[in-house]
């Protein structure tokens, strides 16, 4: 079946990533073609499926066939469409008629953006990670907007030895504070205070138990994954002190002298999956005058070793900490 879709490299220069097209209402059903499309995730880590459907059916329906949809922790988020059963995601920034503040923005390689993001996975603050991600481009922006992904099995085998002979077998803290204003290690960008919804998360974030995921783990698959950002990290489980910091530190210049990126500018036809246990992701963020809007749903799919400092599972998190903004 797989004779049936097109199928080349993301780029030519990089080892991971595919692209694929042909997929449609005809053969998504079929079940040797979706193990097919499976396989080909498990050993590329993101593939951008290319002349897609643009509707929400048709992502979820490309979502389950890399395994169960995960739904957002709460209902405050905003979904395209709630009759979906675990529904799609609404990331939307909608331009201010008059900005009056620089609240929310960022100031990257001399440009202030919105909607940007740093280096990450997703769901670092949770015990639980998810497996997958899947993005379309409802609306984007004419400049700028991009979304980069960076395969962490590339970034371990290119960083110095030894670097990684010291943080082989640590773990790094993260928090459910995503405030890019709080962001204390690895920054690479300016910022000017924060929007009322960053700062909806700071109640929760204070009694929200911090989680714990490695820096480096391997893959059933046998390759090694440098798996640690700056996004929402304290610092290093047992070295919460000046030489843990310094480490932590050195440790993310190391990655981000090493990150080979892919950087996807979106069609409207475009619907892209990433390996989130394996792929770090960014947005590079765009001017405010524009709008940008976003549909992703969530793969589940955990890798089994992420942990709450306190050893409680989310949920009796959920149960405590209601309702739980936390990001998309």
């Amino acid at each position: 079946m797989m004779a049936s879709l097109n199928i080349r490299d993301l780029s030519p220069d990089l080892g991971f990533g595919s692209r694929v097209e042909g997929l449609n209402w005809d053969n998504i059903r079929d079940e040797a073609l979706r193990a097919d499309l499976q396989a080909l995730f498990v050993d590329r880590g993101v593939i951008v499926f290319e002349g897609m459907e643009p509707s929400s059916q048709m992502q979820v329906e490309l979502s389950t066939v890399f395994g169960p949809l995960k739904d957002h922790p709460t209902r405050n988020v905003p979904r395209a469409d709630p009759d979906l059963a675990e529904g799609v995601i609404d990331m939307h920034y909608i331009p201010e008629t008059e900005r009056t503040h620089d609240h929310g923005l960022v100031e990257t390689n001399g440009r202030k953006v919105v909607s940007f993001l740093p280096w990450h996975f997703d769901h670092t603050y949770n015990d639980e990670l998810n497996y997958a991600g899947v993005l379309r481009a409802v609306a984007q922006a004419p400049v700028g907007g991009r979304t980069g992904f960076a395969d962490g099995i590339d970034i371990y085998r290119k960083m110095d030895p030894e670097i990684l002979r010291k943080i082989e077998n640590l773990s790094a803290i993260y928090t459910l504070d995503v405030r890019l204003t709080q962001m204390r290690f690895g920054r690479y960008f300016n910022t000017f205070g924060d929007t009322e919804r960053d700062a909806a998360n700071t109640q929760e974030s204070t009694i929200f138990p911090r989680a714990i995921h490695p820096m480096v783990w391997t893959r059933p698959t046998g390759e090694k994954v440098a798996h640690f950002c700056g996004f929402s990290a304290v610092g290093i489980e047992g070295h919460e002190d000046p030489e843990g910091e310094a480490l932590f530190e050195e440790a993310l210049q190391e990655m981000y002298r090493h990150i080979d990126p892919y950087w996807h500018e979106w069609k409207p036809t475009d619907m892209l999956i990433w390996d989130n246990l394996r792929v770090l992701h960014a947005v590079e963020g765009c001017d405010p005058q524009y709008e940008r809007r976003m549909h992703r749903t969530t793969i589940r799919g955990d890798y089994g070793l992420g942990r709450f400092e306190d050893g409680k599972k989310i949920g009796e998190v959920k149960r405590e900490v209601a309702p739980l903004a936390l990001p998309a």
